[in-house]
């Protein structure tokens, strides 16, 4: 690393080299309440100037809002940058928890040339199917993929939210890069089966939700009191209520570490996800979300944190005492069909 910048990794045997921590984009302009439009884009080029080169949006974020809000940022810096976006999902803005989720290959192709004109980029560096419609073979989704990088629109393939074995099926149709799923203190499900393909295979991990939402920040307490009214996570089980009081009390041993660093439990939440890496021989790359350039200078020093082996056996039972699922409906991930 040079000049304060984060190190970088490759995603994928042959994927694009990256920044070891990205960025969640979604915030900006979807699913966390309202945000500062020049504020966010200021955090934009904040994460630029510390070595984060890897953006992830999606089509599903405001019904394309995000992917337009990116656009000018994109156009200013784009060989210095890799975008990642997604297909799959169809949000109605009026309605942020209902979910749509398609995979047949007419709307892969409507989906990609509409996130190529939000975007205004020729093509799209890492292009995820969002979440799988299992009424459709993983092989004829990929199929379709990969005919779009032959036809020089998309560089590179990920997946989000599938199994060990959806993973397999996918890779023997076309190389993927990557494979974004949720894995953080809170949520460590990949681990068993996922991961280990993963691994296996030469994908990257790409978690997203490191921070647990904002959760394991204690930036909130609990969503149900204290974020506004159109805010997600409202909705997901594990942020509000009882749940809430259960899991607030976990994060202790999170503070008592950070303590020991100088350093904040955000910071300690997104060094045990980077340091995922070493454990599990991967490249693991976070992408944490913010809207806030001081939030982003926040979580990239945390790719400096080594966590000891004591620190890292601490930590190891909170996720076993989560209380309440990641969402409402389990079955909008991949935890129901592994």
């Amino acid at each position: 690393m040079t000049n304060g910048a984060i190190g970088t990794v490759r995603l994928g045997a042959d994927g694009p080299e990256v920044g070891v921590q990205g960025l969640g984009c979604m915030g900006m302009s979807f699913a966390y309440g309202p945000s500062d439009a020049e504020e966010s884009r200021a955090t934009l080029e904040r994460a630029l100037e510390l070595g984060v080169t890897f953006y992830d949006t999606a089509d599903a974020y405001g019904a394309g809002e995000n992917e337009r809000f990116l656009a000018p940022f994109l156009k200013a810096h784009r060989d210095e940058v890799v975008v990642a976006t997604k297909f799959a999902l169809s949000i109605p803005p009026d309605e942020p928890t209902r979910r749509i989720t398609r995979n047949d290959p007419p709307y892969i192709r409507a989906c990609v040339e509409e996130s190529l004109r939000r975007l205004e980029v020729d093509v799209i560096d890492l292009y995820y199917m969002h979440r799988r419609d299992v009424n459709v073979p993983i092989e004829e989704t990929v199929g379709v993929m990969a005919e779009l990088v032959a036809e020089g629109k998309v560089k590179h393939l990920g997946l989000s939210e599938v199994t060990a074995g959806e993973l397999r099926a996918a890779q023997s149709v076309h190389p993927i890069a990557a494979l974004q799923s949720e894995w953080s203190l809170f949520s460590r499900d990949i681990e068993d089966r996922v991961v280990p393909a993963a691994r296996e295979l030469g994908v990257a991990l790409v978690p997203y939700s490191p921070l647990g939402r904002g959760f394991l920040t204690g930036s909130f307490t609990d969503a149900g009191n204290e974020l506004t009214e159109r805010d997600v996570r409202r909705t997901m089980p594990r942020f509000s209520g009882e749940n809430a009081q259960v899991n607030a009390a976990l994060l202790e041993p999170v503070r008592d570490v950070a303590a020991a660093h100088g350093a904040t439990s955000g910071q300690i939440a997104l060094a045990w996800v980077q340091q995922q890496a070493a454990v599990h021989g991967l490249p693991v790359v976070p992408i944490p979300g913010t809207r806030r350039p001081a939030r982003v200078e926040e979580n990239t020093a945390a790719t400096v944190i080594e966590l000891t082996a004591d620190e890292l056996a601490v930590l190891e039972p909170i996720a076993a005492k989560v209380a309440g699922t990641r969402y409402a409906d389990m079955a909008f991930t991949s935890a129901g069909r592994e």
